[in-house]
């Protein structure tokens, strides 16, 4: 008990560790008890700090600030446009058309898994095969019920995603105009002494923007060429396969594995066992091994030096807390606590050689 006091005291004894500790603290509780709250603000600081930095670099070509502000929220909301006004309806419109298949693929799998018996009755019995096709019935009306409360819901998820669309363009705008003065209020209620924290700040500034800005283009890479693929051999719902594809790089090793199985299941439903489905399931295998050995050295080189143990560990904490966003950000907080970790001793044995 003696040496966890004796700890405390010599950590804690320095006001930059108990500054750290607070906003980390705060940070957390705030996101915790307050999130959804503030869902939209804290969505929109974090749009205008990855924008910041389209900003910065038109700055440092001699444009001015407010111009540069203005030319990059015009080319975010033509983006933002693009993505509403063009790939969504025809995701959305894939999406119908799967759902309204749906009831002709279970039947088509269970007659192949009926025939299973037959083929193979050293590895499965008619009993066996009933057991599975009980449990596929139970996901499917699981699956119905998801759907139904959805669509029960859906009034209020679209009047919640025009005031997103409406309020979040503008909240945006105004973090990056007004960035400055937004920090020099903050700055205000900071302490003088608060070299760690800024340490710790600017590691995790520069790996997550290196970070943000090799998975953007992981993302648009991956995605385009799953579409051209798929298109190729035409296979159907390309494009909402392709997107599935290429959001997947946002989870690393789980979602590449994850989104395997409805990629192979469409193939399968499409072709059986052909020539076709081979052709694209090799060409699918290919991409995913360019991306993991190719594309990501290439973009991420050894910036975001995270071991893959400490990634999906991430994934499941963050995942566990926040749900969807949770895993869609692990990679920067995991980042965030990677930093600090890395910082806080070096700091203590600093402190220490000041003091002797």
């Amino acid at each position: 008990m003696r040496l966890i006091t004796d700890w405390f005291k010599r950590t804690f004894s320095d006001p930059q560790v108990v500054f750290l500790t607070v906003v980390l603290l705060g940070g957390f509780a705030v996101v915790l008890t307050m999130g959804d709250m503030l869902a939209p603000v804290l969505a929109s600081a974090v749009i205008a700090y990855l924008l910041e930095g389209l900003v910065v670099q038109l700055e440092d070509r001699g444009v001015p600030r407010l111009l540069a502000v203005v030319l990059v929220f015009i080319a975010f909301m033509l983006f933002l446009s693009a993505v509403i006004f063009g790939l969504l309806p025809v995701v959305s419109r894939q999406v119908t058309q799967l759902v309204q298949q749906l009831p002709n693929m279970i039947g088509e799998g269970q007659k192949a898994l009926m025939t299973l018996p037959q083929r193979y009755p050293e590895i499965f019995s008619p009993e066996q095969v009933q057991e599975i096709l009980d449990s596929i019935r139970g996901e499917i009306a699981l699956f119905g019920q998801k759907v139904l409360s959805l669509s029960l819901a859906s009034v209020v998820g679209v009047l919640t995603l025009i005031v997103y669309l409406v309020l979040m363009p503008m909240l945006v705008f105004f973090f990056l105009k007004d960035k400055d003065l937004i920090i020099g209020w903050f700055g205000r209620f900071l302490p003088d002494q608060r070299g760690l924290a800024s340490r710790v700040w600017r590691e995790v500034d520069r790996q997550i923007a290196n970070y943000v800005r090799g998975k953007f283009w992981e993302i648009v890479i991956v995605w385009a060429a799953s579409f051209a693929v798929f298109s190729f051999f035409g296979l159907q719902y390309a494009m909402l396969l392709a997107v599935l594809v290429g959001l997947s790089v946002v989870v690393p090793y789980v979602g590449a594995t994850v989104v395997t199985v409805p990629v192979l299941m469409v193939a399968w439903f499409q072709w059986g066992w052909s020539s076709d489905f081979i052709g694209v399931t090799i060409a699918y295998l290919i991409i995913q091994a360019l991306d993991g050995n190719l594309l990501v050295p290439l973009l991420f080189g050894e910036v975001v030096n995270l071991h893959p143990v400490a990634i999906i560990v991430a994934i499941l904490v963050f995942g566990g807390l926040w749900g969807f966003w949770g895993v869609f950000f692990a990679i920067p907080l995991a980042t965030l606590v990677n930093a600090v970790l890395r910082a806080w001793p070096d700091h203590h044995v600093e402190s220490l050689a000041r003091r002797a």
